[in-house]
């Protein structure tokens, strides 16, 4: 079965309702992290375990939705941007952000995807997942404005 690729609306849709925030979406350039570019990128299986899709994030989208779904204060979501890397409450919510993100994978006729695991930002990405983001073909590329927070990347990115 095919993978479904979501669209923006089914993700703004979801990043809304779960931040309880006004989210805005629009197209971006793909997001391709570099070596030393701190990025989350969260994994996604099949029902055979096979790596089907994954969504990458730079560190400002990371921050701003793991720091929004738990109510943490923005200053601290800036102060983790300025560090480079995201505190682990503020990676365990990301973690269930894109945990939740999952549901938009699945939809009748495709096959079903489940999280993984995440790499949040801040640690060097292993460079087979960091190659894997910058797959050409079936994705979205988008710039995601969180209100009262920040904006940053988000790619969806089908393999």
């Amino acid at each position: 079965m095919p993978v479904h690729l979501p669209q923006p609306k089914q993700l703004r849709d979801l990043l809304a309702d779960l931040l309880g925030r006004d989210v805005t979406l629009t197209p971006s350039a793909p997001f391709a992290p570099g070596p030393d570019t701190p990025a989350s990128v969260a994994l996604y299986v099949d029902d055979s375990l096979r790596i089907s899709a994954l969504i990458a994030c730079d560190l400002a989208f990371s921050a701003y939705a793991g720091a929004a779904l738990g109510l943490i204060p923005v200053g601290d979501a800036t102060a983790a941007v300025g560090d480079g890397k995201v505190t682990d409450a503020i990676s365990e919510n990301l973690y269930e952000v894109l945990n939740i993100a999952a549901s938009t994978f699945n939809v009748a006729g495709a096959d079903h995807l489940r999280l993984h695991a995440l790499h949040p930002a801040g640690p060097p990405l292993d460079p087979q997942v960091r190659i894997s983001t910058l797959t050409l073909g079936r994705r979205e590329d988008l710039a995601v404005d969180i209100a009262g927070y920040g904006a940053g990347l988000l790619s969806v990115v089908l393999l």
